[in-house]
């Protein structure tokens, strides 16, 4: 129930403001982050890896020029999954319904392989988080698809390997998403956090079933209502919410 009603008086909130994506800062736990929700129905909700010449984007700078070759802006962004050295995504990647990677079932090193890990999904009018066993069960139609790891809520619950006294903290970023795939959350912390205690932002603030951990050190955010575009190390997949450039 406390779920329930922390989740809809967020979405209450950002239900004020003006039309396209969200994003505000807020806390829990004594924690900072910033929050952006997205309405997969209404809005433009895709990824983007590399240009025509095949040369990753990289930078939200770099993607942002490109779109607006095209009379297109970025009303938001953020790094979505993990990669290798050349930068290409590790485990499954689609995009405009092209798969270029496949999906990954199997438990490897890292926080990718620590199992259950999981896949945004994007459809053509909701976006999910789902198990990367359970995906491979269904075989959902995805438009846009990564995966990445590990899941943070599965069904409601922790990851079963987080540590409530866990020492490792770094800034992280990660997606969560209700059952219908109506609403969709991403976040990033403030400051360094646990598994744990970011986990526990999706299940107990924002009121989501499944969520999904999409990177850390490497976390960067472009959220243009807030004033920010975040720098630093290369990035390989960018999950954005893309608009036509104001006149």
């Amino acid at each position: 129930m406390i779920r329930g009603l922390a989740a809809l008086a967020f979405t209450l909130a950002l239900a004020g403001g003006a039309h396209g994506v969200e994003c505000r800062d807020q806390t829990h736990d004594g924690i900072p982050y910033t929050v952006c929700e997205v309405d997969p129905a209404r809005e433009e909700l895709r990824l983007f890896h590399a240009g025509a010449d095949g040369v990753p984007y990289g930078h939200f700078s770099t993607l942002e020029r490109a779109l607006g070759a095209r009379g297109r802006h970025l009303a938001f962004a953020m790094n979505a999954g993990m990669y290798h050295q050349d930068r290409a995504p590790v485990g499954l990647y689609v995009e405009d319904g092209e798969q270029t990677m496949s999906l990954v079932t199997s438990a490897g090193p890292g926080n990718f392989g620590l199992l259950p890990n999981g896949v945004l999904c994007i459809e053509a009018a909701r976006a999910r988080v789902i198990e990367t066993r359970r995906f491979a069960e269904t075989g959902p139609e995805c438009r846009h698809a990564t995966q990445s790891g590990p899941m943070l809520v599965i069904d409601g619950a922790l990851h079963p390997r987080f540590l409530a006294d866990s020492t490792s903290r770094f800034v992280r970023n990660g997606v969560g998403a209700t059952e219908s795939g109506d609403r969709v959350v991403f976040a990033i912390s403030g400051r360094p956090v646990t598994f744990h205690e970011f986990g526990r932002l999706f299940r107990d603030r924002l009121g989501l079933p499944q969520a999904l951990y999409l990177d850390g050190n490497v976390s960067r955010l472009h959220a243009p209502g807030l004033g920010r575009s975040d720098i630093g190390r290369w990035m390989g997949p960018i999950v954005a919410v893309v608009e036509p450039a104001a006149d």
